[in-house]
């Protein structure tokens, strides 16, 4: 079931009783479940914000929205892992299917959510990873840290190293990939780590200058060497997204020092040489 409820409140009313009424077909539990991850949204001082609280109590005029989606609130993302505790910000291990952030049909499968819940601190958002691929990210823990780091990431001053196993025997060990990606320049630098002639795949090591959105899995694409996994720019192939975020570095406008974050080698699921 995938329903819509957008009501504006004629009368004081709590959440709960305002959408029972309006969504006779959903029963008071299950929109006290999809109001707890994130599917149900107030415009709040001219700001809309996420409501999970059923039992809030909202005046006339108040915009009510949930978006509900049985398969959605259905799922039961992997956990992430938490690597590092810097006080004003985290070190995460995204695992595959997990998003960075939620969307307006609910939270609950994000990395941003779970942080919350874990540490019971304010998350912020700094940068973003395919939902479909695994690795680092960052996640603040205050508006100036968020911005301070955000910067790093949009400056290209950050260096990011992935993963990737894909489709195809590469031979040529470093290149320079400069496609445009959506009309913006693009640029990713590949090198082969091993190839496995029975298997017909390669595993690669690439870092970006810049971070347009599926840049990595594009650029492969292009290439003729599409991710493993990847139902987008290849084929589904049964498992994951084989595209692994596994190394950082910067200089942090925190703490003044260059920090280097990696992968931990039982998180690096790509790690194994291939003969």
């Amino acid at each position: 079931m995938r329903t819509t409820i957008d009501i504006t409140l004629k009368q004081t009313s709590k959440a709960i009783d305002a959408l029972s009424e309006a969504t006779p077909g959903l029963s008071r539990q299950k929109i006290k479940d999809a109001m707890a991850k994130g599917a149900c949204w107030w415009t709040h001082k001219g700001k809309r914000l996420r409501l999970r609280r059923a039992t809030k109590e909202l005046k006339p005029g108040i915009r009510l929205q949930l978006y509900y989606d049985e398969k959605v609130l259905a799922r039961k993302p992997e956990d992430p892992v938490l690597l590092e505790d810097l006080e004003r910000y985290t070190v995460w291990f995204k695992p595959h299917g997990l998003l960075a952030q939620g969307s307006q049909w609910g939270d609950h499968c994000s990395l941003l959510r779970l942080a919350e819940l874990q540490l019971q601190r304010p998350c912020h958002l700094i940068h973003r990873l395919d939902a479909d691929a695994a690795g680092l990210m960052l996640i603040a823990h205050d508006p100036k840290a968020a911005g301070a780091l955000s910067q790093r990431f949009s400056g290209r001053t950050m260096t990011k190293r992935y993963k990737a196993r894909v489709c195809g025997v590469m031979e040529t060990q470093d290149q320079v990939v400069d496609a445009p990606v959506e009309g913006k320049p693009a640029v990713s630098h590949v090198s082969t780590l091993a190839t496995n002639e029975a298997e017909q795949t390669s595993l690669l090591q690439i870092s970006i200058e810049t971070g347009r959105k599926h840049q990595i899995r594009r650029h492969l694409a292009g290439l003729g060497h599409p991710i493993l996994g990847d139902r987008l720019y290849g084929r589904a192939a049964g498992l994951p997204l084989q595209l692994l975020a596994f190394h950082l570095e910067f200089d942090c406008p925190l703490n003044k020092r260059k920090m280097v974050f990696e992968l931990p080698a039982e998180l690096d699921t790509l790690g194994q040489n291939q003969s």
